[in-house]
């Protein structure tokens, strides 16, 4: 396809795999019963990808406790009163509170690579989460004989070899979420919160070579949980000028979703990095309404309108369960918006003669 498309990351998990996990958290099943079913949904969910035609899969997240937790499950030195993330219908999420020190990821992203590639006949890509997200896990008293400075330090270390060990393992990008980037000017309209998470993750960026970050892309949305969004209300022109100065080769943008698309892309096109790709959303996960093909045809045609089409991509604007509980949107669902967000992007493709 002459217009790159991909998948953004989470996709509903199967019941089986729901109820293996709740088993399993009630001491019911051990863990390799629950492995045993999340191999299945793996499995399951690179297979038809595939068949919809996705010229790049990923393994849908199945096995992630959600987007932004996985590398710290099973860390002992957590507390459960961190950062809250408030939803606009009214519902939460709370990040833990780091109480100890050394920092170390308990898992990486390239086991859940692996695991998919040995399922995929297709490139498999790999969402990890950005160092910025992590670093609201240390508590705003500090650490004693743990500063954090020390913490940022191994946090980005971590970060790094999250990232690496991707890209040496054969993805042919490595997606950092940085959804907290946009929730962080609501928390903070100043921007400065938002200037520290640039920093920390261009810090990161900053250790790959222009080759390795030509592989690295960043996504950025408003969030979307259980059908709703913590941040849709906070205007992108906050976000977007200094997000486009992380130090990546692809950006993935939330815009299915946007009232002024338009407005959007003309604010992207003014501040597009040099080689960079844009690959705007075009499908939105939180609509239970499935796009057509001719829909997202025409939300293509319009973003090439404002960004050269050899620096342009497709995908969705997020993923559709972030979190492994939301089962606000059904399986079937997410696979028939993936389907024709593959196909409205082809026939975009063909009348833009590309």
């Amino acid at each position: 396809m002459s217009i790159p498309t991909e998948p953004i990351g989470s996709i509903p998990r199967p019941p089986e795999l729901l109820a293996a996990m709740a088993a399993h958290s009630a001491g019911e099943i051990d863990d390799a019963a629950l492995a045993q079913e999340q191999q299945r949904a793996v499995s399951d969910t690179v297979r038809r990808l595939e068949e919809i035609g996705s010229p790049v899969v990923s393994d849908g997240e199945q096995t992630k406790p959600s987007f932004a937790t996985y590398p710290i499950a099973g860390l002992a030195q957590l507390a459960p009163d961190g950062v809250v993330i408030p939803f606009a219908d009214g519902h939460q999420r709370q990040l833990p509170l780091l109480t100890g020190g050394p920092f170390r990821y308990q898992v990486h992203a390239e086991s859940y690579l692996r695991a998919a590639q040995e399922q995929a006949t297709v490139p498999v890509k790999q969402a990890v989460i950005a160092p910025s997200a992590l670093s609201l896990l240390y508590p705003p008293g500090g650490i004693d004989g743990y500063s954090q400075e020390s913490f940022l330090s191994d946090l980005a270390d971590e970060a790094e070899a999250d990232i690496r060990g991707c890209l040496d393992a054969g993805a042919p990008v490595v997606q950092l979420d940085f959804t907290e980037g946009r929730l962080s000017l609501k928390l903070d309209p100043s921007g400065g919160v938002l200037d520290q998470f640039i920093a920390l993750n261009n810090t990161v960026l900053e250790r790959f070579s222009p080759e390795e970050r030509a592989r690295i892309g960043v996504h950025t949305c408003p969030g979307g949980d259980q059908d709703s969004t913590h941040s849709l209300d906070v205007d992108y022109a906050g976000l977007l000028p200094k997000l486009l100065q992380l130090k990546a080769g692809n950006f993935y943008v939330q815009l299915a979703s946007e009232p002024e698309p338009d407005k959007i892309l003309a604010l992207i096109a003014d501040h597009l990095p040099a080689d960079a790709r844009i690959f705007v959303g075009v499908t939105d996960p939180i609509d239970p309404r499935v796009e057509t093909a001719e829909e997202v045809r025409d939300r293509v045609l319009a973003a090439a309108r404002h960004i050269p089409v050899d620096r342009l991509g497709t995908c969705d604007d997020c993923g559709f369960s972030p979190f492994a509980d939301d089962t606000s949107t059904s399986r079937e669902t997410a696979f028939a918006k993936i389907k024709a967000r593959i196909d409205g992007t082809e026939l975009a493709a063909a009348e833009l003669g590309v």
